[in-house]
């Protein structure tokens, strides 16, 4: 099944279920907050979808009829890079961390909240919308990051980081609010300043960033673990 909407001046968000019942359930939701909704069945109608839409989000079931959420997420990173939504099984971490490892920018498990998905929906238009070479000075609590010089203040005092320690945590900024899983970050670190990283070193990194950021490395409330999945700032 596969419905156009008109377009206008809404969010328009591709809606990628292949029970029917509950794709119209989210589209009458989704549709009382204002965005325009294509639902698409199965991979097939979504790819013809991909290729001719023109989307500003896209909630993808993870299991389709003739074939999955993640070829579609690769297509629509390698069209356009618009936000992606995983809807997939409760507790299915395996498939979370490949669907983060490939790009997409959060997931909800199965059975969920309207309003926990349009509150994740909104959180995600915001921060695909934020540019941060435009925002020269980050804040998180007593912690500053300048972006333009590529410092780090914690209480108004200087923090040294090293190469490896500041690339992190700006990966980590970057993508404020979503996850990345241990994957996704090794990529985005791997040899800098030619030192070799592992998954191993990885959490030492993250123990000493934690150290010099966080008030109580502890109990972190800037760089925060998502249990078997990865770091959410």
């Amino acid at each position: 099944m596969n419905r156009n909407k008109n377009k206008s001046n809404r969010n328009r968000i591709l809606l990628v279920e292949d029970d029917k019942t509950i794709a119209l359930g989210l589209e009458y939701s989704l549709q009382q907050e204002n965005y325009d909704v294509t639902i698409c069945n199965d991979a097939a109608s979504a790819k013809a979808q991909i290729a001719e839409g023109d989307f500003q989000l896209a909630l993808l079931d993870i299991s389709l009829p003739d074939g999955n959420g993640f070829e579609l997420c690769k297509l629509l990173k390698e069209k356009e890079d618009i936000p992606v939504i995983f809807l997939t099984a409760r507790d299915d971490e395996g498939s979370v961390v490949m669907g983060l490892d490939i790009g997409a920018d959060d997931y909800i498990t199965k059975p969920f909240r309207i309003r926990e998905l349009q509150s994740r929906i909104r959180s995600v238009l915001r921060r695909a919308g934020k540019r941060y070479e435009g925002h020269h000075m980050l804040q998180f609590g007593n912690v500053e990051v300048d972006i333009t010089d590529g410092t780090v203040k914690k209480n108004g005092k200087d923090v040294f980081l090293t190469a490896l320690e500041y690339r992190l945590l700006l990966t980590l900024i970057n993508h404020e609010g979503h996850i990345l899983s241990r994957n996704q970050l090794l990529e985005s670190i791997w040899d800098v300043s030619g030192e070799f990283v592992n998954d191993n070193t990885l959490t030492v990194y993250i123990k000493r960033l934690r150290e010099k950021i966080e008030d109580d490395p502890q109990n972190p409330t800037i760089i925060k673990t998502e249990r078997g999945i990865g770091y959410r700032v």
